[in-house]
């Protein structure tokens, strides 16, 4: 076995025991469950947000979350057969950490009262939506850094994701419930961010590192078929429910109908082949949901969630098409994944239709929903100018946020004893996961593709 392999292997070892060892200590100190007598503890404090505690909150909805954080993401990328059943292992350390260490971070700002932070199934929920947007970031730069490095990505994107989560929704008033800012762009931009501090420039060409078989396209089938099922209970998850309709709900299905029927629209154009690979109609699935992050739970109406949602699904093939070899050449970013093209930019135009729709809300039109969804103006804070022009600011700061974070990051990412050795490619890490595939000769060695990594 080489020298470095064992190295890595001790030092990841002993990284995974630091982390959790402080987050049991940390937990033991501050960490306690909710009282079920104070079903509102979260609004108590003036910067709770939209995060209240909800007397209604039943279990499926952190089951429905916590599947589409766990499995849905987890799936998305193992369509890069190369890393194939690695990349699901990887998502799930990512997982497993970054849930303890977003508990003890939102909790000290959103769950934290008299010297301790009380959990309950909410503040587990918006963990979750903390993880979903490192699992983003890391689709920038899976297959690029090793288990050590992922695992410090989590803890200061975790970090730094809960700061500009708590500027936009606390101190800025924006609403955001299902997260096309605070998940979408900032988990893209982060990621993309550390991926350019990270270039590597012989890892260039995202195609490349696909496999040929057909273990990638299955892996994708049953990530788009969660997507389905479990992403309107996610964009959905922090609303408040009372009697009223799950406005978020109805409009993510049908902004996911309409963004899947784009890709069939326009691959055509595109690829003279015109064969559709179900990756492609994952991709249009992730773009039709980011987009109905920011306005879902607002009046889009039925036919407006169709048409940012046919918007969205349009946005991955021309983004992969002429966007992702610019972002390649001349700005050096190798975005593994497509992140940009599937989470970023969606999550951009579903802020833009958020900022929109704040614009136009009227107490006529929304009633008691306006309390809500946008509670400042319902209260006479602001008048739905003033909020739309928050819910605007709010792009510009995650971004700047995002960039500054990933650059840190990266920088951190980068320390000489984090990166493994130039000659691991496609291979670094492979004595944490490795299995064998049958049927796989496309001109690349049975070994080569039957070696899945944790990176």
């Amino acid at each position: 076995m080489p020298e470095h392999t064992t190295t890595s292997r001790l030092w990841l070892s002993g990284l995974c025991f630091l982390l959790q060892i402080l987050t049991i200590l940390l937990f033991a100190v501050f960490v306690r469950y909710s009282p079920e007598s104070s079903p509102g503890l979260c609004s108590q404090q003036l910067n709770c947000s939209w995060r209240n505690q909800d007397s209604g909150f039943q279990h499926p909805r952190f089951r429905d979350v916590h599947l589409q954080a766990l499995l849905g993401f987890g799936l998305l990328v193992a369509f890069l057969g190369r890393y194939g059943p690695g990349s699901v292992a990887t998502s799930i350390l990512v997982v497993a950490f970054a849930i303890q260490w977003a508990i003890l971070i939102q909790g000290f700002l959103y769950f934290f009262l008299n010297g301790k932070i009380y959990v309950g199934a909410q503040s587990v929920v918006s963990a979750d939506f903390c993880t979903a947007a490192i699992l983003i970031s890391t689709g920038a730069v899976l297959s690029r850094v090793n288990p050590i490095q992922m695992l410090l990505l989590t803890l200061l994107g975790v970090t730094f994701f809960t700061l500009n989560e708590y500027i936009l929704l606390s101190l800025m008033g924006v609403s955001d419930s299902g997260g096309s800012l605070t998940v979408h762009t900032f988990g893209a931009y982060f990621g993309l961010m550390v991926s350019r501090i990270l270039h590597q420039p012989h890892m260039d060409k995202r195609k490349e590192q696909q496999d040929m078989g057909h273990q990638p396209d299955v892996f994708a089938v049953v990530g788009t078929i969660y997507l389905w099922i479990f992403w309107p209970s996610f964009t959905s998850a922090t609303t408040v429910r009372d009697s009223a309709e799950p406005w978020a709900v109805l409009n993510t299905y049908f902004s996911l109908a309409a963004s899947t029927l784009a890709t069939f629209v326009l691959l055509p154009v595109l690829h003279e082949e015109g064969t559709l690979r179900m990756v492609q109609i994952q991709d249009a699935t992730l773009a039709g949901a980011a987009v109905m992050g920011m306005a879902g739970e607002m009046l889009v109406t039925p036919f407006g969630a169709l048409i940012a949602g046919f918007l969205a699904g349009l946005i991955p093939l021309l983004g992969f098409r002429f966007l992702t070899p610019i972002l390649r050449s001349r700005l050096k970013i190798q975005d593994t994944c497509g992140v940009h093209n599937v989470h970023g930019l969606p999550g951009i135009l579903g802020a833009l239709l958020g900022t929109l729709l704040t614009a136009l809300a009227t107490a006529d039109a929304y009633g008691g929903r306006l309390e809500l969804v946008l509670p400042l103006v319902a209260q006479g804070s602001r008048t739905a100018t003033d909020q739309a022009l928050c819910q605007l600011a709010a792009l510009p700061v995650t971004l700047l946020l995002a960039a500054l974070g990933g650059f840190l990051t990266g920088a951190v990412l980068k320390a000489k004893g984090l990166r493994s050795p130039p000659d691991t490619l496609y291979l670094e890490n492979t004595v944490l996961w490795e299995v064998a595939e049958e049927g796989c000769d496309h001109g690349v060695s049975r070994k080569e593709l039957g070696t899945s990594t944790l990176v």
